[in-house]
């Protein structure tokens, strides 16, 4: 399996660009807030509990997800101080440890535009940060830092393309199969 993992600061198209890049190429789509919804009904976000189980969840489903074959999984993800030293170092030996690999592809977009992004409807329907004064504060203190991430194979800044053109370079770059759709 091929683990699509699409990184970036909050408003960066994310989510529309992987909603396209499944479209395009009928490869399934994980959205990271499916989890992060699910933990927030009943953890404190940043709490013990919800950074052991979130992780836990991104991991169960990157293992099974190798283990049903699928061809490949699409994966977003944004870098915040509650997620747990390691991390990306478990995905990448998740998805090994079945013979599949991980593609990273990052997404930037420069700070005004995300900022005009924050507060825009689509982003209400997932508990998403929609507060322009929070993110300039979280970004501020480093809490975006991605430093830590792994050079991406392909970065795309959203501002200059749409969220189908971004999918569309990533699905060349990355030589997905187009016929599954």
């Amino acid at each position: 399996m091929k683990l699509i993992f699409l990184y970036g600061l909050p408003a960066t198209g994310k989510l529309s660009v992987a909603q396209e890049l499944a479209a395009m190429t009928g490869h399934r789509l994980f959205h990271n807030h499916l989890t992060v919804d699910l933990l927030l009904s009943v953890f404190d976000f940043g709490s013990p509990a919800f950074v052991a189980l979130r992780e836990e969840i991104w991991l169960s489903v990157f293992d099974q997800a190798s283990l049903s074959k699928l061809p490949a999984l699409i994966f977003t993800f944004a870098p915040e101080p509650t997620v747990r030293p390691g991390f990306l170092e478990r995905v990448m030996t998740t998805v090994a440890k079945r013979g599949g690999e991980v593609d990273f592809v990052e997404l930037v977009c420069p700070l005004s535009e995300l900022r005009r992004r924050l507060n825009t409807p689509s982003r209400l329907q997932y508990r998403k940060l929609t507060s322009a004064t929070l993110f300039d504060q979280i970004h501020a203190t480093g809490g975006f830092d991605g430093s830590f991430l792994p050079k991406p194979r392909l970065s795309i800044d959203t501002s200059l393309c749409t969220a189908a053109q971004a999918a569309a370079k990533i699905a060349e770059v990355l030589e997905l199969d187009l016929s599954l759709t």
